[in-house]
């Protein structure tokens, strides 16, 4: 089982850098219980103009007033109301922008499957945009957990790209460390938590304490398996 971690720098307004040209919040995801973090959980939604969309384009201008309207709603606690927003945006003009938006409210509407697809959809628009990119994939990884059939796999294949693309990204780190450790692979799950406590995240401690001891025990269990069975 799992548990997201949010940090408090996340879940408060911040602004991509200007090449993405994305206005965007975080808020707190949904957690599950015991043992996975995942950063992408601070969901982050744009409310700005896009590298896709122009000025001079009705359409453009039409869809990002239908995305500025859902912003509005989900600041104001109306997800679903934002949802109809984000999705009236998308089809009047399909943007990043606006497929980020739908999926964080899939998301936070438990539409796990949705949100998936429209967050894939918004990487595939903006192919040379790294920070979109590692927003968006820590947000695949945090899908693919809470869906009814989690699939740690794919979170991890996700996690692990956002990791090369912010390697000092501490939230990130803690995520593909918790996702390593529930999937038994606890050397490389005490790598990426002591790496997390190196960029910031204090609660990695515990974890590289508690991993610490379960490789430990994991080689003297395997240690005695050996000499009961020389024994024999």
């Amino acid at each position: 089982m799992f548990r997201l971690l949010v940090s408090a720098s996340r879940a408060r307004f911040s602004s991509l850098p200007p090449t993405t040209s994305r206005n965007v919040v975080r808020f707190a995801g949904i957690q599950r219980p015991q043992s996975l973090a995942a950063a992408s959980t601070s969901r982050r939604w744009a409310s700005s103009t896009t590298l896709a969309s122009s000025p001079t384009d009705p359409a453009a201008t039409d869809s990002l007033k239908a995305l500025e309207e859902g912003t509005q709603k989900l600041e104001e606690g109306d997800v679903e109301g934002a949802k109809a927003s984000y999705k009236r945006s998308l089809e009047i003009k399909k943007t990043p922008s606006a497929l980020f938006n739908y999926g964080v409210t899939c998301y936070h509407t438990k539409d796990f499957q949705a949100a998936i697809d429209a967050w894939k959809e918004s990487i595939e628009l903006q192919p040379d945009s790294p920070d979109a990119h590692t927003i968006e994939l820590g947000d695949l990884a945090s899908a693919y957990i809470m869906m009814p059939m989690s699939r740690p796999d794919l979170a991890l294949q996700h996690l692990r790209a956002a990791s090369d693309l912010a390697p000092e990204d501490a939230e990130i780190a803690f995520n593909l460390a918790a996702v390593l450790e529930a999937s038994g692979q606890l050397e490389e799950a005490l790598e990426q938590y002591k790496r997390s406590k190196q960029y910031g995240v204090e609660k990695a401690d515990m974890h590289v304490r508690n991993v610490s001891a379960k490789i430990l025990g994991k080689k003297l269990k395997e240690a005695e398996e050996r000499e009961n069975g020389q024994k024999s």
